[in-house]
């Protein structure tokens, strides 16, 4: 009888159910294999200059340089998706961001102009595979919760990249250089925006060029962007303290060598807590929501200071890490719901850069409080913040209600 149909409305089977969507298989499968250099190149460019005989001074700042032109290249690239539609824009960068990586690798030597020239360029010419498939979600013909359901696909994907794709590079040096990882990761990164570029999808899903009045600021003079912007920043900041403080904790209780693993177990959990909380999340709408998530967030952040050995440290990084892959789900439907339609890529690249700014004045201030405070005190630091962050997030719902429910309206009347 009918008592079978919530057994079957489980997370897998909302993932499997969109995934046989027309034209999903194609542009998630292509849009993964483009984000495999995501999250490990930073780390790669460093093994490579020090393979090539480079002080780590020279790796830092080839890496630096990387991220410095992923942060600046990120809005504007992302700006031409918006204007040109993705076959240009994936194309280009499919072709470049090999190449300038392979000249890095293979024609450079550490310290030199041609190194860090690679570097930048490479950071510039990053394919946008992030922002192109995030308003690819929010522009397909899906239903609303099939949209939820993508987002925390995306959420849950990069947990997974985040933890997996370091792995797969450690496995290709296992068997070649790190010159030769590298450049086999930034080829598959490439051929994965190449594929991305020629899937043929619905008219109406790539934006009319030119549609959208642009400026320096863009999707952030839309105040309800500015708002979810922001706190998507301040949420990140715990994320840097946190990052300083499990190692200062870890190397104070134990072997700093168990670092990785209490790291892991960090991953592990948020993962964990979307594929747990994660099936009823799109009963109750995103901008109410958002502050809830956020404010759990922040608790769960708090229980790092109950943590007095290894092991406790790891299980609260576990449960209180649980709603974090759920924060960044509902951040991207709140992006696909308050940003103009004809800057969905450039939005969720500001997004995305604003959590990569918190995090790095979290990292910063993690740096500097260490030796005063101590591994507790950065964690007490970490979850005042986040608190901040969840009164900011209920200060910000009525701004989210309103612009969300405009939205909604927009789309009956259409």
């Amino acid at each position: 009888m009918s008592t079978s149909t919530p057994a079957r409305d489980t997370l897998a089977h909302r993932f499997g159910t969109l995934l046989r969507r027309p034209h999903v298989p194609a542009v998630a499968g292509w849009s993964l294999v483009c984000r495999l250099p995501v999250y490990l190149m930073s780390l790669a460019t460093v093994l490579v200059v020090r393979e090539q005989g480079g002080s780590f001074a020279q790796a830092g700042l080839t890496s630096a340089l990387y991220t410095a032109g992923m942060a600046v290249g990120g809005p504007l690239v992302a700006r031409r998706l918006d204007r040109a539609g993705r076959r240009p824009v994936l194309i280009a960068t499919g072709l470049c961001y090999p190449a300038a990586l392979a000249a890095l690798a293979w024609t450079t030597r550490p310290g030199s102009w041609g190194q860090l020239a690679a570097a930048t360029a490479a950071g510039i010419a990053l394919p946008p595979a992030n922002a192109c498939m995030r308003s690819l979600w929010a522009r397909l013909p899906l239903a609303d919760t099939e949209r939820d359901t993508a987002y925390l696909w995306e959420a849950i994907l990069t947990e997974v990249l985040v933890i997996g794709a370091p792995l797969m590079l450690a496995a290709l040096m296992l068997t070649g250089s790190a010159a030769l990882a590298v450049t086999t990761v930034a080829a598959l990164g490439g051929a994965g925006a190449l594929g991305l570029a020629l899937v043929r999808l619905p008219p109406g899903t790539d934006p009319d060029p030119g549609t959208e009045r642009r400026d320096l600021l863009g999707p952030l003079r839309n105040p309800p962007m500015l708002a979810l912007t922001a706190v998507m920043a301040a949420s990140a900041v715990p994320i840097g303290l946190l990052t300083l403080g499990i190692p200062a904790f870890v190397a104070a209780h134990g072997s700093p060598g168990g670092t990785g693993v209490v790291y892991a177990c960090w991953g592990v959990g948020s993962a964990l807590g979307a594929v747990w909380l994660g099936r009823s999340q799109s009963d109750v709408p995103a901008a109410v929501r958002f502050p809830r998530l956020v404010l759990a967030y922040a608790l769960g952040t708090g229980l790092t200071l109950a943590a007095t050995s290894q092991p406790l440290l790891a299980l609260a990084l576990a449960v209180g890490g649980a709603p974090i892959a759920l924060v960044s789900a509902v951040e991207m439907t709140l992006v696909g719901a308050v940003a103009p339609n004809g800057s969905l890529a450039e939005a969720f690249t500001w997004a995305s850069l604003a959590t990569v700014l918190g995090d790095a004045v979290g990292q910063q201030a993690g740096g500097l409080l260490v030796e005063p405070l101590g591994a507790r005190g950065v964690f007490a630091v970490a979850f005042a913040v986040a608190l901040g962050a969840a009164v900011l997030a209920f200060a910000v719902r009525p701004l989210l209600d309103r612009s969300t429910a405009a939205t909604t309206a927009a789309e009956c009347a259409a």
